[in-house]
């Protein structure tokens, strides 16, 4: 299968009706969080690319706590929905081919990442101002 940012568009809306469904719920996405962070332990290169990647965890959980509100519903299935396709076997390149079969998981994610950029810089002002009280 050959991949492209359509492909990668396609596959994150597929995950986002999943995610819309478990963000309701703060332990699934609790329990998905901690799967990304252990999958991205086997990826050898992250860059720049998912320099984000904290900011957007931290996000989540604060929104899955009800701290941070004010970020769409949809914004989080997206994020959440590239985590999805992050830690799951279903890939667009397997993950058993060297380096090449992180690329389309790091896609995704970089995708969401970029979709989500203004919320993200909002959410990192909102909490260094609520840690500067």
């Amino acid at each position: 299968m050959e991949f492209s940012t359509e492909r990668a568009q396609e596959v994150l809306n597929e995950e986002m009706i999943e995610a819309q469904e478990l963000i309701s719920n703060p332990s699934k996405v609790d329990e998905i969080l901690i799967q990304l962070e252990e999958k991205l332990k086997a990826v050898p290169v992250i860059g720049s690319t998912l320099s984000d990647l904290p900011l957007m965890i931290s996000m989540i959980k604060a929104w899955i706590k009800k701290e941070y509100t004010v970020v769409s519903p949809k914004v989080i299935a997206c994020l959440v929905g590239s985590v999805l396709y992050f830690i799951r076997k279903k890939d667009l390149v397997s993950d058993s081919i060297p380096i090449l079969g992180h690329l389309d998981d790091i896609a995704v994610l970089g995708l969401a990442l970029k979709l989500s950029e203004k919320e993200l810089k909002a959410f990192s002002d909102w909490r260094t101002g609520k840690a500067s009280l």
